[in-house]
């Protein structure tokens, strides 16, 4: 019974977990759950010290996807220099909408957390959860953009944390001290 079969990921390749982020699969397994033997993706997350199994004719249903492409970490850094959206809703639920997007594991929705969750030094300090989520999704978007550009965390940390702080915040006319009359 040697067959090929279809898969659609490859040992040593990249990929994105919705709920953990970048991962590496590291070899694909057989083996026997509850009296079935099923073909698994094992996958290892190298700086959570984790790994995890996946089915392999289920990995595309649970939001197993490769790298997004150059394309799409460009529109992550373009979506950066954006104003940031803070809707006016209660904070639990806001709060919850940013946890569901840097869940889902789209690059594009994570990149719109860390736009508007991420404070310059002269704006309001975060409160604890606000840093949380803040730090998850840059994490998770550091992660995919080192991955995809091949060079290391640090590095793309530096370039994503460029484009928040060049971007640029206007300042209310309110805001403006009246020039003195000479």
């Amino acid at each position: 019974m040697a067959k090929k079969k279809n898969l659609d990921f490859v040992v040593d390749q990249f990929v994105v977990y919705p709920a953990h982020g970048v991962g590496k699969i590291v070899d694909i397994i057989e083996q026997e759950v509850a009296g079935i033997i099923m073909e698994l993706y094992n996958i290892s997350f190298e700086k959570d010290k984790m790994t995890l199994k996946v089915p392999t004719n289920k990995a595309i249903a649970h939001g197993l996807r490769s790298l997004a492409g150059a394309d799409i970490v460009a529109r992550c850094m373009t979506t950066l220099k954006g104003r940031a959206r803070v809707k006016r809703a209660m904070w639990s639920r806001r709060a919850q909408e940013y946890e569901q997007k840097i869940n889902s594991g789209d690059l594009i929705s994570i990149a719109e957390v860390v736009r508007d969750l991420h404070r310059n030094d002269d704006q309001r300090e975060q409160s604890y959860s606000e840093r949380q989520l803040y730090e998850a999704a840059l994490e998770r978007l550091t992660r995919e953009v080192a991955a995809v550009k091949a060079v290391d965390e640090m590095q793309a940390q530096s370039e994503i944390n460029e484009v928040l702080v060049a971007r640029v915040v206007p300042v209310p006319a309110a805001a403006v001290p009246p020039t003195p009359a000479a």
